[in-house]
């Protein structure tokens, strides 16, 4: 909007482009963001190191159903080779075991398209408690030297992002994060099968699920592909419509 001096609102004021069309401030940063976080899955020497925030989502993910369902977990381990483990006891088949089998590749891209959600609702801060909280819960149960080092640098940049950082810095980080776990929920799916090709995870979850169940693995890392897929597209959705 026009000031009476001349001069005009820096603000959510449209950028022009050469091709006549108007960009707003918000519109690059949700596009430059969705570009970093494809940039940060895409290309391999990045993505070796991005990869542990998505192995903390999942491993997450298979201890929060763990005890959604009863179980008593024992511990969570986190590797430099971007791999983990989540140790809980209980029964060794039933409905508990399949539901925290199957949180661990799905975890990403429904916590990505949850942070979609309350961005779009003007949430950013929430989401950013949550993520503090989900963090803190499972530095408790981590059991190795890597685990607690991944927990605490990722816990640390949430924590000065939410309480330290200016607003924009703020919000261009909740994007990224959102874009990252969307896109970062797909990758491992597609690792996952080229591996069982590749005759590579004899224990994925997708095989364990098959143990579990009777259904073929390959009809489990379908179900993880369907879910990452629709959720990218949903969250993507979100976050675009947003502007």
């Amino acid at each position: 909007m026009a000031a009476d001096s001349g001069h005009a609102e820096s603000v959510n004021e449209p950028i022009g482009h050469p091709t006549g069309g108007l960009l707003t401030h918000e519109v690059l940063i949700t596009w430059g963001t969705a570009l970093a976080a494809f940039l940060a899955v895409a290309l391999h020497g990045i993505w070796r190191v991005t990869r542990n925030v998505i192995t903390i989502a999942h491993e997450g993910g298979h201890a929060l159903l763990a005890v959604l369902t009863g179980r008593r977990l024992s511990g969570i381990k986190l590797h430099s080779d971007t791999s983990g483990l989540t140790v809980s006891r209980g029964k060794p088949r039933g409905p508990g075991m399949v539901l925290t089998a199957l949180a661990g590749y799905l975890a990403p891209s429904l916590l990505g398209f949850g942070a979609a959600v309350l961005i779009t609702n003007e949430q950013i801060q929430l989401m950013l408690w949550i993520s503090i909280g989900f963090l803190a819960a499972m530095l408790v149960m981590i059991r190795n030297v890597f685990g607690v080092l991944s927990i605490i640098i990722t816990g640390g940049a949430f924590f000065f992002v939410s309480f330290y950082a200016s607003a924009e810095v703020r919000d261009t980080a909740a994007y990224v994060f959102a874009w990252f776990l969307l896109l970062g929920g797909v990758r491992p799916v597609w690792e996952l099968q080229v591996k069982r090709w590749r005759r590579q995870a004899p224990r994925s979850d997708a095989d364990q699920l098959a143990w579990l169940t009777g259904v073929p693995a390959l009809g489990w890392v379908t179900l993880f592909g369907v879910v990452s897929v629709t959720a990218l597209v949903g969250g993507g959705a979100l976050l675009l419509g947003r502007w």
